[in-house]
């Protein structure tokens, strides 16, 4: 017994060392082993604009359904389906004889009665000196001036059918009433057509600067009403709005609201919004759906960070890594709202000059000592 006794405390003495040799061991291993290196960038405060993105669909600044005036046989088309025309210029060509012979039955009775009219001035100036001497009777003298200006009337009749006529006979040749590219012909050489028919000749459509209408709930529309009534007079007219195509191209020219056109869907409540874009490439196309980046608000001094610096923790709250005086990552749980441009917005959690871990948070752990470089955006967070 007794020399087991004595045994134990040997035992004892002799773990106690090889623990203290081993920290020892450890401590010295942590002190080779260089601080990790992280890339890092400085909170600063930086004006944001916050925007809706909503869908909107493209509408032709002005349309013309090319319909004809007068019915006939299409005897002529003059131009090349989907290619721009101009104000003016010819379409189509109706066969023109009937109305160039009705121009010229027109112009016929007007010479007849320009001729009746001529001899009833003879006629009233002939007897006008006899009424004086009492040769004729005052009712033959007054037959005469009603004869006179009965013809006048029969004049002027013909006169106005035979500008009809003529103004038919323009109007067998079918114009475009505006410049802007045409779509495609709804009839051939030989079709007849008729005042009043259902289809348009074709459709004319001016798209070197359209409309986008973008349904905006009504509420974010007054706030959105607001912010630019307080920002300015002039604000109103400069709101510009980045119109996103499907294949999420940003439009060269941002548009602008026309406040003075917005109407409220009595079904869903959304204010469709009128926005005009200038489209001199004409990329953007009537039915075309697109997205537009609508102005919310303005953050003037916004704390930003770049999404990739944000983490989730398991209940999916957002967390920082924030470099302390010391170089060492401390968590921080923070509370994010937008993303704008590949940033989001702090709300809550960070304070201005504070350095964040951008990327190697996964290289850390927290309250270690790291080694900081400059992130340059994603060129640097390709390392």
């Amino acid at each position: 017994m007794r020399g087991r006794f004595w045994k134990a405390p040997a035992a004892l003495a002799a773990s106690a060392m090889t623990l203290v040799v081993a920290g020892c061991q450890q401590e010295k291993a942590e002190q080779h082993v260089s601080p990790a290196e992280v890339l890092v960038a400085k909170v600063e405060p930086q004006a944001v604009a916050l925007t809706d993105e909503l869908p909107g669909r493209v509408v032709a600044y002005r349309v013309a359904e090319i319909r004809p005036q007068v019915g006939g046989i299409i005897q002529q088309r003059f131009f090349e389906q989907g290619a721009a025309v101009r104000a003016g210029q010819p379409l189509f060509q109706i066969a023109p004889a009937p109305f160039r012979a009705d121009a010229a039955s027109a112009d016929a009775s007007l010479q007849r009665a320009q001729a009746t009219l001529t001899r009833a001035k003879t006629q009233v100036e002939r007897l006008k000196p006899l009424i004086g001497v009492d040769a004729i009777s005052r009712q033959s003298y007054d037959d005469a001036v009603v004869t006179r200006d009965q013809a006048a009337a029969d004049v002027a009749q013909a006169r106005a059918t035979l500008d009809r006529r003529r103004l038919d006979l323009d109007f067998a040749r079918v114009t475009s009433p505006i410049a802007g590219q045409i779509g495609a012909a709804n009839v051939t050489e030989g079709a007849l057509v008729a005042v009043g028919d259902a289809n348009a000749l074709a459709t004319v459509q001016q798209i070197d600067k359209v409309y986008v209408d973008v349904q905006q709930p009504a509420q974010r529309f007054e706030q959105l009403r607001e912010i630019i009534m307080k920002a300015g007079d002039g604000a109103m007219t400069s709101t510009q709005v980045e119109i996103v195509s499907a294949s999420s191209r940003v439009h060269p020219a941002k548009g602008r609201i026309l406040f003075s056109d917005v109407t409220v869907d009595p079904g869903t409540g959304n204010a469709v919004i009128r926005v005009l874009v200038e489209n001199p490439d004409k990329l953007l196309l009537p039915g075309m759906f697109v997205r537009a980046r609508m102005p919310r608000a303005t953050m003037p001094s916004a704390l930003t960070v770049p999404q990739q610096a944000v983490t989730r923790d398991g209940n999916g709250q957002a967390q920082l890594g924030v470099v302390d005086s010391q170089g060492r990552v401390r968590t921080r749980t923070v509370t994010v709202g937008d993303v704008v441009d590949g940033r989001y917005i702090v709300l809550s959690g960070i304070r201005a000059g504070e350095t964040v871990v951008v990327v190697g948070q996964d290289r850390v752990l927290p309250n270690t000592p790291v080694k900081p470089l400059p992130w340059r955006g994603t060129a640097a967070s390709a390392r």
